[in-house]
């Protein structure tokens, strides 16, 4: 019986785009690679839709079943509006653009077959014989409209339609199919190690988490196995139908490969499990320069033409979607890899990603987080601390006053429309200029808003006449700013407070800042069935709670340590400070001392992790003193300002290096080395810790601590202590990697013993006990002597 059958699920979108796209990419076209992002086009859809009188309504749901080789395939999606008039039926599908409207001469080709689509489900569904369909083009800064009227009979609706549904049935029968497979080979997987102390309960978390729809917040230390036991669970749920699809997010490549670690230690029970890792396009694209169009990249060119075909292989020739495999099946037909794997994700059963690919206005998959798109997703969302700022970053904005003025200046001489509609944003900006000595806080930008559209439409305009390469790239790059501005604009709410800064090279910046990022995410999470947010300093965890979700009945656990608190000794040292008071020869000397005596105590490698880079070398220089006296103790290395990924490499690898004195690698706190390395055992027994790790004082700091006073949350601690006390818990958890570890911990700034701090330590640091600089190399010795 048909209610037995398998269904499949597919938005009328996502059908016609995946089946009728053709051509090239071309991030030529119309200022970009996707210009759908460009059309801000919701609010335009609810203003058209108030106007269109009685007889219209809008946002009509619509789906319907088509019976296929063994499932159901179940299209569905939501018509922008039904007009019923005098017995007949129109489906009208509303899109907004920038272009002048003289441009827009017949419906794009895939708009057109969305309202087919629907003009078909709803005239079945009523027993029309014949049904219009109307597209409806808005012209963004006028809200001139433009429309075009086509009536089909439903007999060649249904021709059409069936048509469609038969390319894509080998598809939706192959999702079916592989369905069935991989949830039987699930039902055999079991956990793949013994469970380490509080891991059971923690994999059981996970699943309950999953299996009520909620959220789950777990702080774990380093050792209690996170990422098995979430990935294991959140695998058993897929296979009992809790979740569709699992997106691994992280913030770093290296927490990247421990997912995939984790996806194939499970496969070597023979789980049929599709996963892909998404790569940035920079690394995963074939040319030498990323220019996404067919003059310039020969993969680009009838790449849409190709793609399924190369899709359809991989997924029916192989459960290997590692990196090679994408690119050597992309080879094979001629085509961009990164937009093989983006098509690829489709189908995965597991996507491994950054947070951007799901959080990021601008960057999330379309295919899955669009207006109105949800799914059954599972999030496992690792070192979770990281997305307060990440989300403050994808959710905010800003311009300079002196873009529009380099844009005028640019263009002055070839499109005279351009250049005044710049030249008038930058006059507005001027005024707001005058006005601000340092930073200021705005209570609005209406004004600008629209001008700012006035420039937009100019300037899609002109982008689509230019031919001077060079000058289009300029423009192009300033589109996409004041794009993602305007779309940011849209987002404003309470979570947010607009501010100008006169910056000190003289730019003036205009800022749409979120503070609060959790209403943001929610809307992203709201799309999928459960979250996971897990990291090894997820404390205090109610900040993280109301800075990453708006939900109020998530869950929280605490997972205790698996190692034995012998293997560490950790202690404040607390006749030194950081406070800028403090500060001078004196006491730059005096924390040389304390590293200089410690690694006197016991031979070994050692990180200093430093406030600023300042700092550092100041330190550095009274430590250099200690060197030239006794070389034979101790080689230096140090974090340079500017490091790339080969750089990072070289300064990782000399950890690996055996060697007769000790090494120090002296360190910013917050960088590149404070969180994401492993270096077990003996390539790291020592971590020092100067500073509570306080962000510099600044006019966002201030912005955010005024704002979280305003709502009676305690503004100093969300917007320095609590950052700064998660970098001092990261860096710390640089040393004890595994439970045959054994290391020193040395927290190096009288403010540790202040209770506000001791609140935010972790459970296992309530043996931290106290030192000074005459007692550390005594106390370090002890330590050492039992092992």
């Amino acid at each position: 019986m048909e209610q037995d059958m398998p269904a499949v699920r597919i938005s009328v979108r996502n059908l016609v785009e995946f089946i009728l796209r053709e051509g090239d990419i071309d991030n030529r076209n119309g200022g970009g690679p996707d210009k759908e992002a460009m059309q801000l086009g919701a609010k335009i859809h609810r203003k058209i839709q108030r106007r269109m009188g009685s007889e219209y309504k809008a946002e009509v749901p619509l789906k319907v079943e088509v019976p296929c080789d063994g499932f159901l395939l179940r299209v569905e999606g939501r018509a922008d509006g039904i007009i019923n008039s005098g017995g007949a039926v129109t489906v009208d599908e509303i899109k907004g653009v920038l272009c002048e409207l003289e441009q827009v001469k017949a419906p794009a080709g895939v708009h057109l077959a969305q309202a087919k689509c629907y003009a078909y489900i709803y005239g079945v569904q009523n027993e029309y014989e014949n049904v219009s369909v109307q597209m409806t083009y808005c012209q963004m800064e006028t809200e001139e409209i433009r429309q075009f009227v086509e009536t089909f009979s439903i007999a060649e609706l249904e021709s059409w339609f069936l048509d469609v549904v038969k390319q894509y049935e080998k598809w939706a029968k192959f999702q079916v199919e592989w369905r069935g497979q991989r949830n039987a080979s699930i039902k055999k997987v079991e956990f793949p190690f013994d469970y380490r102390e509080g891991q059971r309960e923690l994999t059981a978390s996970v699943y309950r988490t999953i299996l009520r729809k909620k959220k789950l917040f777990i702080q774990a230390p380093t050792g209690v196995g996170k990422t098995m036991a979430t990935v294991f669970p959140a695998v058993k749920a897929v296979g009992e139908e809790l979740g569709e699809k699992i997106f691994y997010l992280t913030a770093k490549t290296i927490t990247r490969t421990v997912a995939e670690q984790a996806f194939q230690k499970l496969k070597e029970q023979a789980l049929r499990f599709k996963v892909l890792t998404l790569t940035a396009k920079e690394k995963i694209c074939f040319c030498e320069e990323t220019n996404c169009n067919p003059e310039h990249c020969p993969y680009a060119k009838g790449h849409y033409d190709r793609v399924n075909d190369a899709v359809y292989e991989l997924l029916t020739s192989s459960d290997d979607m590692s990196r090679e495999s994408v690119e050597d099946m992309a080879k094979k037909y001629n085509i961009c890899p990164f937009e093989m794997s983006l098509d690829l994700s489709v189908w995965m059963d597991g996507v491994i990603c950054d947070y951007n690919y799901v959080f990021d206005p601008n960057a999330h998959l379309k295919r899955f987080f669009s207006e109105g798109i949800s799914g059954e997703y599972l999030f496992l969302i690792d070192e979770a601390h990281n997305l307060v700022e990440r989300g403050r970053q994808m959710y905010s904005a800003d311009i300079y006053k002196e873009e529009f003025l380099e844009i005028k200046r640019l263009v002055k001489n070839e499109d005279a429309r351009l250049a005044k509609r710049a030249d008038e944003c930058n006059k507005l900006l001027l005024t707001m200029k005058r006005e601000c000595e340092s930073y200021q806080v705005v209570e609005s930008v209406g004004h600008l808003y629209l001008k700012f559209m006035n420039v937009m439409a100019e300037v899609e305009r002109f982008l689509e006449n230019c031919e001077n390469e060079e000058m289009r790239d300029k423009v192009l790059d300033f589109y996409f700013r004041i794009r993602d501005f305007l779309g940011i604009y849209d987002r404003l709410d309470e979570n947010y407070v607009i501010y100008t800064e006169l910056e000190e090279d003289g730019r003036f910046k205009l800022k749409l800042f979120c503070v609060n990022p959790a209403a943001n995410l929610q809307q992203f999470l709201d799309m999928g069935n459960s979250a996971v947010f897990f990291s090894a300093t997820l404390l205090p965890i109610q900040y993280y709670k109301k800075l990453l979700s708006t939900d109020t009945d998530n869950y929280a656990i605490y997972a205790d340590s698996s190692f034995d608190s012998k293997n560490r000794l950790l202690m404040n040292g607390t006749d030194v400070s950081t406070r800028y008071t403090r500060r001078g020869e004196g006491m730059y000397q005096r924390y040389a001392s304390y590293i200089w005596n410690t690694i006197k105590a016991k031979k070994g490698n050692y990180m200093a992790f430093f406030p600023s880079y300042r700092f550092m070398e100041a330190v550095y220089e009274q430590f250099e003193a200690f060197l030239q006296k006794e070389p034979e103790v101790a080689e230096c290395i140090l974090q340079s300002h500017f490091m790339n990924e080969e750089a990072r490499e070289i300064f990782l690898e000399t950890f690996e290096e055996e060697r007769d004195e000790s090494l120090v690698g002296f360190c910013v706190m917050g960088g590149i080395f404070s969180e994401g390395i492993d270096l077990a055992q003996e390539k790291l027994i020592g971590a020092f810790i100067v500073g509570t790790g306080l962000p510099q004082v600044c006019c966002e700091r201030e912005i955010l601590k005024n704002y979280f006073d305003d709502k009676g949350m305690q503004g100093f601690d969300y917007a320095y202590l609590y950052p700064g006390m998660n970098k001092v818990l990261q860096a710390a958890g640089r040393v004890i990697r595994t439970e045959e570890d054994r290391g020193v911990i040395l927290l190096l700034d009288d403010r540790f013993r202040e209770p506000r701090c001791r609140e935010i330590f972790p459970r296992e640091w309530s043996d931290c006990g106290l030192t000074r600089l005459s007692e550390v190399e005594a106390k370090v010795k002890e330590f050492w002597k039992y092992f």
